[in-house]
């Protein structure tokens, strides 16, 4: 084991203790590392998704953060192909949801992700989607699409 020490905000941590506590966690630090684990597996399934999806990407971000709605609007921009459709959310006073419908190769749909996720000014972003049907057989309809992985 390495011991390492780290800066967080108040906010960050005290939510994360209220989460280890309802979970029934004894320690912090195993708290942490279970959490470490769930976000290299995410990474590691976006990054081992492959071929043409359909998804959705959420966005949660400050729209008081200087210059992060343009910001966001750009890289939209540069990935117009793949985004079908969005639609913009006021969630409180100070936060804005952008819920972004993508059809197409997840490695662009996979650096959109990313290039949002990297912003400051963004809170949170989560992709989730599934393969988007155009191997099936055109008689077949959505319905019959097996494939459930998020």
């Amino acid at each position: 084991m390495i011991r390492i020490s780290m800066s967080l905000p108040n906010k960050l941590l005290a939510d994360f203790d209220e989460v280890l506590k309802d979970r029934g966690y004894q320690s912090r630090s195993k708290g942490i590392r279970d959490a470490l684990q769930d976000y290299i597996l995410r990474y590691q399934w976006m990054n081992e998704m492959e071929g043409q999806r359909v998804g959705v990407v959420t966005v949660i971000y400050d729209h008081h953060f200087s210059g992060v709605m343009e910001k966001l609007a750009d890289i939209q921009h540069d990935y117009r192909q793949e985004i079908s459709a969005s639609m913009h959310i006021h969630m409180t006073r100070k936060y804005c949801m952008e819920v972004i419908i993508v059809n197409g190769e997840v490695t662009h749909i996979r650096d959109l992700t990313e290039r949002m996720m990297r912003l400051k000014g963004v809170e949170h972003v989560k992709l989730t989607s599934t393969a988007n049907g155009e191997k099936l057989d055109p008689t077949d309809t959505l319905e019959h699409d097996h494939d459930h992985s998020h």
